[in-house]
């Protein structure tokens, strides 16, 4: 249990914080850098191209055409585009304490019933009228899996559509967004890209949205359509496209192509066997962690007080609602989470 790609990283700290933000890679920072001074010096070298790559990195991890995914910012913007098509009175399910970035766009649409049920629960409660069933494939506060093919099959039963945000998940999960209707994410968590990284992938026939927020990236072609109103939408996920952090997006492609290369299989089975590691300390110290099986965040109750002591001896981690949340990725390793449960103990 070794760091998988220890070439890659150089951090000075242990980070055990990956579920708040991932580690940059070397190659990811370098690839900022280089841009920042492309753009200090005045070099006009086309930035778009960083876009493009890292839409279709995400697209094979996400296991969809490239043509299905949009390129953004945010888990929210794009959350607050499903919201805009939900029909008039009619029902939004999500999952109780869900991140807010998934359920607050669909609390403020207005003119649609938002309901909200235990996560365990929400297959079993989806119900004629239910239009979308909105949830984050692992919770941010817990780490708890949602049961994905159970809320899919009830959701198809009552004609439904599902809106998943992954960003706790890919990376280390592995992933079929075309089994979604919507699926939405952030880069820089386990992805390894910088802030302002987003994307949302969207059925073939574009799941009835429409490009609210689109401005001239939006279009077919966008250099044609810098002035009035775009006449043309890009025919595909493109018309989602919303405005991108050029800089954020440098190394993205870069990032995400460390993930290809190890194998989501290869990282999900290392960062599960360092949770796993860290779970069977606390026992061993007299702490049982959140119920949260197969995930690699581990949230312990009644730890979270100790955060800040940690951070003082160079371990990250995070507290949550008084719970110390530990999450395991691909440049930790077995020391990591030994020196976690000494500090611990």
């Amino acid at each position: 249990m070794e760091n998988l790609a220890p070439e890659e990283y150089r951090p000075r700290r242990i980070h055990l914080n990956t579920a708040s933000h991932g580690l940059l890679s070397r190659s990811a920072a370098d690839a900022i850098r280089a841009a920042v001074e492309r753009r200090e010096y005045g070099d006009g070298a086309d930035v778009f191209p960083a876009v493009a790559a890292a839409r279709a990195a995400f697209a094979r991890l996400a296991g969809v055409p490239v043509g299905r995914v949009a390129a953004g910012n945010s888990v929210a913007t794009y959350a607050g585009l499903v919201a805009a098509s939900v029909p008039e009175g009619a029902e939004v399910l999500t999952a109780e304490g869900d991140f807010a970035s998934v359920v607050n766009p669909f609390h403020v649409r207005g003119g649609i019933e938002v309901r909200t049920v235990p996560l365990d629960r929400l297959a079993e409660e989806v119900r004629p009228g239910t239009a979308l069933v909105a949830v984050s494939s692992v919770q941010s506060a817990d780490g708890r899996i949602a049961d994905l093919p159970a809320i899919r099959a009830a959701a198809r039963a009552h004609g439904a559509r599902t809106f998943v945000d992954v960003s706790q998940a890919a990376g280390w999960l592995p992933l079929d967004a075309a089994e979604d209707d919507f699926t939405a994410a952030v880069g820089f968590k386990w992805l390894g890209a910088a802030h302002g990284v987003g994307f949302l992938v969207v059925p073939e026939d574009l799941g009835g949205l429409r490009p609210l927020l689109g401005g001239w990236l939006s279009a077919a072609d966008p250099w044609t359509s810098t002035y009035g109103p775009v006449r043309e939408p890009a025919p595909d996920a493109r018309r989602f496209d919303t405005a991108q952090p050029l800089f954020s997006y440098e190394g993205a492609a870069e990032a995400m192509g460390i993930v290809e290369r190890l194998g989501v299989a290869t990282v999900h089975a290392h960062d599960l066997a360092l949770a796993g590691r860290f779970t069977t300390g606390l026992r061993a110290l007299g702490h049982e962690p959140l119920p949260a099986p197969g995930s690699a965040i581990v949230s312990v109750p009644g730890l979270g007080g100790r955060q800040a002591d940690l951070a003082r001896a160079g371990i990250e981690v995070s507290d949550r609602a008084g719970n110390l949340r530990a999450s395991f990725h691909l440049y930790n390793s077995a020391a990591d989470v030994d020196a976690l449960l000494a500090a611990l103990g």
